[in-house]
């Protein structure tokens, strides 16, 4: 008897074992990753960006998942503890925090592939026959079913999932491949200053999306190989890929969207960046839908009221055009056009609020116009303020603003106290 496909790919997801590298810093978001680790960032209105690779777990059946965390990760922690800590042991599934322990060393995490590596212990425990390496920093809705089916049938032992990127957007940013017409990887580097353009497209590259399938046995014996080589940088793009192409099977997996086109993934690691992917949402058919009943993204969120929108007066009326406005939110006698109002958000009468993302529990008094703006959670502006119509009166008050003219407004630089 032939066994249908979907059975065939739930018994490869069920000899699984995900570890999605949530330990990043995101120093390229400054002020906003001040406090909190890059998979802990906000995003889409209620949702923090470790969900989405998590739901994309969940989602395609994959329920055995270790999160590795490492730079100032007390809110993840916290968040996956809440959000995430209902799988049972018993069952076959769970959502482990693997904190940097010194495990195997006296280091703590040194690259990607040390901080599989420190946890090969705990990996090995779980006796799967296949190990899922993610990123923990990207937003994307992905079926890893798919990828996973193609690595068995491929024969690779490694497949690198990715995607062509615009040649300007990879530069030292990602890892950069070159493939045969079987899309055997043939080539690689790691954020390259001048990438590799793709045979039929100049302007764009096939960028390593920090996904990857390893068989299990073929990992660890790669991960022992390098943790012993002197001078490694102990790390996936820079030290093991490159040093298994040649003489190992190693196969590109194209992320697309039903089988044919290029599928929504944002790599959210500058201020510009995050802003955009934010705004994204507001639009009437966004390119990101988190409305899919049929793969919903999780997460942690509050017992909250309604959002709540007051006063209908001629010069005095609470409205939202074009945005996302969360639980707990009220719009006071204010105006929101285009903007994103995360949980327990208030702004207040007769204030302007324009192509802005604010975080949870922002609170904007009276009389305030803020424009293409980032307002970081909590923070509290005061009544008569004006941030993103002038860039020259935004530094002057502490507030970074981007070269794409994007405003960071932090508690700290309000004068409160800080926290993530």
């Amino acid at each position: 008897m032939v066994e249908k496909p979907s059975r065939y790919i739930s018994n490869l997801t069920r000899d699984t074992y995900a570890l999605i590298l949530a330990g990043g810093r995101g120093s390229r978001l400054y002020e906003l990753t001040n406090w909190r680790a890059k998979p802990a960032l906000y995003f889409g209105g209620k949702f923090r960006i470790i969900d989405f690779p998590l739901s994309n777990c969940v989602n395609s059946g994959i329920r055995r998942i270790g999160v590795v965390t490492q730079y100032k990760s007390h809110s993840l922690i916290r968040h996956l503890v809440r959000g995430w800590g209902h799988f049972k042991k018993e069952l076959g599934e769970s959502v482990e925090i693997l904190p940097a322990s010194q495990r195997f060393s006296d280091n703590w995490y040194e690259g990607t592939a040390d901080a599989v590596f420190q946890n090969i212990d705990i990996i090995r425990d779980e006796v799967p026959k296949y190990v899922m390496v993610l990123s923990g920093d990207h937003i994307y809705r992905m079926d890893y079913g798919s990828l996973i089916a193609k690595h068995a049938e491929s024969g690779a032992k490694m497949t690198v999932s990715c995607m062509p990127v615009p040649i300007e957007e990879a530069a030292g940013q990602f890892g950069v491949m070159s493939v045969d017409e079987n899309y055997k990887i043939i080539g690689f580097e790691e954020k390259p200053a001048h990438p590799t353009p793709l045979p039929n497209d100049p302007t764009k590259c096939l960028a390593s999306m920090g996904n990857y399938v390893f068989d299990t046995d073929f990992l660890f014996e790669q991960l022992k190989k390098d943790a012993e080589k002197s001078g490694s940088e102990r790390d996936f793009g820079k030290d093991i890929i490159p040093s298994i192409i040649k003489d190992h099977p190693v196969y590109a997996f194209p992320f697309t969207n039903d089988g044919d086109s290029q599928a929504y993934w944002r790599d959210v690691g500058t201020l510009d960046s995050f802003w955009q992917a934010n705004m994204e949402l507001v639009a009437p058919v966004p390119a990101l839908n988190l409305y899919d009943k049929k793969w919903p993204i999780w997460t942690y969120q509050e017992q909250l009221p309604p959002a709540k929108f007051v006063w209908e007066e001629d010069n005095r009326r609470g409205t939202a055009i074009n945005s996302v406005v969360s639980g707990g939110c009220i719009i006071s006698g204010a105006t929101v056009r285009r903007s994103i109002c995360f949980s327990n958000v208030r702004v207040h009468s007769y204030s302007e609020v324009e192509d802005s993302v604010l975080l949870p529990d922002v609170e904007v008094m009276r009389n305030c116009r803020i424009r293409k703006a980032i307002v970081d959670r909590g923070c509290v502006v005061p009544e008569g303020t004006v941030i993103g119509h002038s860039k020259a009166d935004d530094v002057a008050r502490g507030f970074r603003v981007t070269d794409k003219g994007v405003v960071l407004v932090t508690r700290e630089m309000l004068g409160l106290p800080v926290g993530y």
